[in-house]
């Protein structure tokens, strides 16, 4: 049963990269969502609910594909309501991360140094928000940048190899989302955001359960 969950949901995880990269839009409304939806069977297969960090998983993914239907649309409230429900998203993974044994505290440090690295490649996104969507949209999106800096230090905590690749391209790939939106549009950079996303989330759930 997981081995059939991860091959649908790589391969609509293809097709929805595949759309993306073509502009298909109407494949990407369903295939976008099915992707969160087969890593959610791919979790259950795996026994999330009876794994200690799986439960705040199963949130974190759910919020992922909220996010990921919200984000389908390009509009301003859209967009915050996206950002909101990736950002407790974050804090469910925060929280498996915990429930599952923060076993290697030194590592942490490896994750705050991905955070610093983003930090300066993403430098200019806090004041191109502001400018764009005033101080409030600024605040959200700095309040957002904590949360996943916390989310890198205590994924490399676990100590699982896994882990520490997923919550590194799920910080690269947000900053490349931010970049595109708020500092300047790059070829290829939706493509690359959903690829990282995608393989991200599958890291995760992969470093806790398998």
């Amino acid at each position: 049963m997981l081995a059939v969950a991860a091959v649908l949901t790589a391969v609509v995880a293809l097709a929805d990269w595949w759309a993306v990269a073509t502009q298909r839009a109407g494949v990407e409304r369903w295939a976008k969502p099915a992707v969160m939806v087969g890593l959610l069977a791919v979790a259950l297969a795996a026994g999330a609910l009876d794994h200690p960090a799986g439960p705040a998983l199963l949130a974190a993914l759910v919020l992922g594909g909220v996010g990921d239907v919200l984000l389908l649309g390009d509009s301003e409230p859209r967009f915050v309501a996206g950002l909101a429900a990736f950002l407790v998203g974050h804090l469910a993974y925060v929280l498996a991360f915990l429930r599952g044994g923060l076993d290697h505290p030194t590592l942490a440090a490896a994750g705050a140094a991905t955070v610093a690295v983003a930090l300066v490649a993403g430098r200019r996104i806090l004041p191109a928000a502001a400018r764009d969507g005033g101080a409030g949209l600024g605040a959200a999106v700095g309040v957002y940048m904590a949360v996943i800096a916390a989310m890198a230090v205590t994924g490399w905590a676990t100590g699982s190899p896994l882990v520490a690749a997923g919550v590194t391209l799920f910080v690269a790939s947000d900053t490349l989302l931010a970049l595109d939106r708020f500092v300047t549009p790059r070829p290829g950079a939706r493509l690359a955001v959903i690829v990282t996303y995608h393989l991200a989330q599958a890291l995760i759930v992969a470093g806790l359960l398998i």
